[in-house]
């Protein structure tokens, strides 16, 4: 049996020992083969995942070419809550499941997010590069800053990440309504969120946080139609998927002050090259490498949670793995 442990090389940047010996403690004679994945090497990956029987991955594109290669593959594990980055519908019908992780890092996405809420509220930025680099003690120069108590934060998914930014953001003060056309309103309540119109959270607030799943459905949901049709030149959160935002629409928006500022932990590319990128070097944005997942025990929990997945997986105890997205079962 063959476990490929592959992904790009900032994601392989953790203790992989431990799950080879989560995965031998299960079986003993498993062969587990880690690979740092390279786009221009992808031949190189495929004939590694021609002889896999277990893949596990978070970031790796799994299109129908990639999975075209995966001869033997049974199971697809992934270190992420998302699966957009995989062919579903191609994994089904080569009867591989896919397996996400339910949940392993909602605390830290949701004080993610309010970190960078808090700091952009307060242009924290401005300050730093006043201090910093003018050696200026002036409070003054970072412009008009409003309190956050009775401002409206606006969320776009209110999942359990959602739901977890909306009691923090309440304990500042902040009304939080809330866009989820699949939640029960039942849900909403509990945490004395109003389900809205994307139309109302357009026009009535000064922050918007994105927390939806990127399906195609949302591919480029936040674009220029979306921007032009702001109100109240809020704050823009993006710590979901980059695939969401049409970046061309937002620096506009941010040209133009119909946005005033955004915090972005994703791009759509999920290696982009930073020398090139245009949302740098500006006051009013503040740009993290993908990290508001990340904790210690956020990292474990993942580990943890996808390895079990893959055990679980071969073993044909299929009711203990987190959550095969397509129902395939060997």
């Amino acid at each position: 049996m063959n476990v490929l442990i592959a992904d790009l090389p900032k994601a392989q940047n953790r203790d992989i020992d431990y799950e080879i010996n989560l995965l031998r403690s299960a079986f003993p004679d498993i062969e587990t083969v880690v690979y740092d994945y390279d786009e221009a090497k992808k031949d190189e990956f495929k004939a590694l995942l021609k002889n896999a029987d277990a893949l596990l991955t978070g970031l790796i594109v799994m299109d129908q070419d990639m999975l075209q290669s995966a001869e033997k593959l049974r199971v697809l594990s992934l270190t992420s809550t998302g699966y957009n980055f995989v062919d579903v519908p191609c994994a089904t019908e080569k009867g591989i499941a896919v397996v996400p992780i339910g949940e392993y890092c909602t605390d830290e996405v949701a004080d993610h997010a309010m970190s960078l809420m808090l700091a952009l509220n307060r242009k924290l930025k401005h300050y730093v590069d006043i201090l910093d680099r003018q050696h200026r003690w002036l409070y003054r120069e970072a412009g008009e800053i409003r309190g956050l108590r009775g401002q409206t934060l606006g969320i776009f998914g209110l999942g359990k990440i959602g739901r977890a930014l909306a009691v923090r953001a309440q304990a500042f003060g902040i009304d939080v309504v809330a866009y989820d056309p699949y939640l029960p309103p039942a849900i909403a309540e509990q945490v004395h969120v109003k389900l809205v119109s994307p139309q109302y959270i357009q026009e009535n607030c000064t922050i918007i946080s994105n927390h939806m799943i990127q399906t195609a459905e949302v591919e480029d949901y936040f674009n220029e139609a979306f921007f032009s049709g702001l109100k109240r030149a809020p704050i823009f959160l993006n710590v979901a998927r980059g695939g969401a935002v049409d970046e061309a629409a937002l620096l506009d928006a941010l040209e133009t002050g119909k946005v005033s500022a955004a915090g972005l932990d994703v791009f759509k590319d999920e290696n982009p090259d930073l020398s090139q990128n245009s949302f740098l070097g500006r006051n009013n944005v503040m740009v993290t490498p993908h990290a508001a997942f990340y904790s210690k025990e956020s990292v474990a929990r993942a580990q943890k949670i996808s390895v079990e997945n893959i055990i679980y997986y071969l073993k044909g105890e299929y009711e203990k793995v987190n959550h095969i997205v397509n129902g395939v079962r060997a």
